[in-house]
């Protein structure tokens, strides 16, 4: 019998600081305001940040958060109740990636230094290090969620086959887009020192991630491949993990400043303004500070493939994904390269809604099954 940890309520946003129901305030659009229930807020807080983390900040910044993250929440809620781990699959969970790791806040623990390992319970048996690895972001605009938002995701990746590192990262307002792919950086750097002491396989890793994870992922290539973007990220010492590919659904790509990729000659028909500025508008304008070096060259999806040897990568996205231009902005630039890469872009059928991040959030689907059977397809074909 697998041995299997349980996690209530966990969901997956459908639409977030970055969709168009939220304006270049922060202000959720056409939408009245529900009063915050006590109950359901606690059980939110399973998967995510709701006010907790935002003392200090003045009242309308604190509202714009709190209503954010509490507003997403509500949209996953009747997801979660489909959500359930296969049998087949043993996890083991919030294991510190950095010694303050933890949830005594009050101790000065972060919950943002946590990762989950899942293991098809096969490979557990069997022993060896055999097992391909992916490591998974999870998105939720920068600032919603936690590692227990892609739990679902997680094992039903791992049940095709992977084991599965999911890593938590601090949310906005704790730091910005910096502190979280320095985040990534120390998990990546804890789980180079430690596969060995998994049944997997440590020279076929892959990367994941969705929406804001897909613009983490994609941005922590580069910095794993080009030494000039680690510098622009501030990253002294890239892991040297070595992704042999990688599994982009939904991302996030434009995330340049509007001047700058204007001055830079960057605002092509494949970067979208609108993305920045939404997320300054609910993040605020800090929260790309210190990016200067890499503004707007990393910061657009044509920028990173241009400058970057990424390894193979599936893309993934939909036709009423809100993001979908954004994911074929990146495969426009791959193919000019002539990168390795496969996109996923289903049309939804008459009457029938995907979505974003569909697979991530409804892995129930049949299109969702088919997606995950794809991502197996493409990464072992490849390693």
């Amino acid at each position: 019998m697998a041995t299997i940890t349980t996690a209530e309520g966990h969901g997956r946003t459908g639409g977030d600081a970055l969709d168009g129901g939220i304006d270049a305030t922060g202000t959720t659009v056409g939408a009245t305001a529900r009063p915050i229930d006590p109950e359901l807020k606690q059980r939110f807080e399973r998967w995510t940040e709701i006010d907790a983390d935002l003392d200090g900040l003045d009242e309308a910044t604190t509202e714009r958060f709190r209503r954010n993250r509490y507003d997403t929440a509500l949209f996953d809620l009747p997801r979660s109740a489909y959500w359930h781990d296969p049998e087949s699959v043993d996890a083991i969970c919030d294991i510190p990636y950095l010694p303050d790791g933890g949830y005594e806040r009050e101790a000065g623990q972060c919950r943002g230094h946590l990762l989950d390992i899942y293991l098809p319970h096969d490979a557990v048996v069997r022993g060896g290090h055999t097992t391909p690895v992916y490591i998974d972001i999870h998105g939720g605009g920068f600032t919603y969620g936690y590692k227990e938002l892609n739990r679902n995701f997680n094992t039903h990746l791992a049940e095709r086959g992977f084991a599965v590192a999911s890593l938590n990262y601090r949310p906005a307002p704790q730091t910005g887009l910096k502190g979280q792919l320095a985040d990534v950086q120390a998990a990546l750097r804890w789980l180079r020192g430690h596969l060995s002491e998994y049944p997997v396989n440590p020279d076929a890793v892959f990367i994941t991630g969705d929406s804001a994870g897909g613009a983490l992922a994609l941005l922590t290539l580069a910095i794993e491949t080009n030494a000039d973007a680690a510098r622009a990220f501030g990253v002294d010492r890239p892991s040297g993990i070595g992704f042999t590919g990688g599994a982009l659904v939904c991302g996030v790509y434009s995330l340049a400043a509007p001047d700058a990729a204007r001055a830079a000659g960057c605002d092509s028909i494949g970067y979208d303004p609108s993305r920045r500025i939404k997320l300054e508008g609910m993040l605020g304008a800090s929260f790309f500070d210190g990016l200067d070096a890499a503004d707007p060259t990393w910061l657009t999806a044509e920028g990173v493939v241009a400058n970057a040897d990424l390894p193979p990568l599936f893309v993934l996205t939909a036709g009423d994904d809100f993001l979908e231009a954004d994911s074929l902005a990146l495969c426009a630039a791959l193919s000019r390269k002539g990168a390795d890469f496969e996109l996923s872009d289903v049309k939804p059928g008459r009457h029938e809604t995907l979505g974003h991040v569909y697979p991530v959030g409804m892995t129930w689907l049949d299109a969702s099954r088919r997606a995950l059977d794809d991502i197996r397809r493409f990464s072992y074909d490849r390693c």
